[in-house]
């Protein structure tokens, strides 16, 4: 099966070897027929400390990494 790949900003990479990943997700409301806005963060592996704030960057879905890491850095966009 496809791993998903999401694109997203940099907003953190206070801590060792992840990265906190702003995706964000345009729909077309089903009643207001208005797009909306939805956003969600990932922690995502970093394993080389190279990703910063502001960033546009790729994760890919991996197998679990910690508690909260499941998705993987693949590079910049």
């Amino acid at each position: 099966m496809p791993k998903r790949i999401l694109q997203g900003t940099v907003v953190s990479d206070k801590n060792e070897q992840t990265v906190t990943v702003l995706v964000e997700r345009r729909f077309t409301h089903p009643v207001l027929k208005k797009t909306v806005r939805s956003s969600k963060k990932y922690r995502a592996h970093d394993a080389a400390n190279e990703f910063k704030v502001g960033e546009t960057v790729r994760i890919q879905e991996c197998a679990p990494i910690s508690k909260s890491k499941r998705w993987e850095v693949v590079g910049r966009v």
